[in-house]
């Protein structure tokens, strides 16, 4: 079985609101304006490698941990991606 290098990714959904508490020398976004928003811009997701940083650590309002798949899944959803329906 071959691995790549988003096998050690590991991503976590977290309110926008408290994305100020995220120390963005521990994870792989580099400042608040890289962050993708869902649709109605509450929610983040913030990615790392290894263990959970201890900045994601002490946000309470935090999802489970998720894999690379896993969060390519949610990502797909009427949540993160806007809809574009013509009638």
């Amino acid at each position: 079985m071959s691995h790549n290098q988003l096998d050690h990714r590991h991503y976590v959904i977290m309110p926008y609101s408290e994305l100020h508490k995220v120390d963005f020398d521990q994870v792989i976004e580099t400042s608040v304006d890289t962050v993708r928003k869902s649709v109605d811009g509450t929610k983040t997701f913030i990615k790392y490698i290894g263990d959970m940083p201890t900045s994601i650590e002490a946000i309470e309002n935090k999802s489970q941990e998720y894999s690379h798949d896993e969060i390519l899944d949610i990502l797909t959803t009427e949540e993160w991606v806007e809809s574009t329906f013509v009638a």
